[in-house]
């Protein structure tokens, strides 16, 4: 059964400052990302505990598969909430601090 998922206005600011970065550089680009981070969100909507939980036993993490980006969620038992979409080389105390 899937489960409701949420987007965390923080998530959907992350996803609009990528997004827009990767419309500066190519265009076309910036709407290629929310396609490829559309899919991992699908996935994750899904099938939640596909995923491998990475911090304080709660939050797990989804990477995409064409841009180096991870999708931070929380699983409940009606939802699951998309906390932040974060660069994998970013540092990680941006997202930690938002369960």
């Amino acid at each position: 059964m899937k489960k409701r998922l949420i987007v965390r206005p923080a998530a959907e600011a992350d996803l609009a400052e990528a997004c827009g970065w990767y419309e500066q550089q190519v265009r076309g680009l910036g709407a290629q990302f929310l396609l490829c981070v559309d899919g991992v969100m699908a996935s994750i909507q899904r099938n939640p505990q596909l995923y491998p939980v990475v911090h304080k036993g709660v939050i797990r993490r989804a990477l995409t598969r064409r841009f180096p980006y991870g999708v931070y969620y929380v699983e409940a038992k009606r939802a699951v909430s998309v906390i932040a979409v974060v660069h994998a080389k970013r540092n990680p105390r941006v997202w930690q601090d938002r369960l």
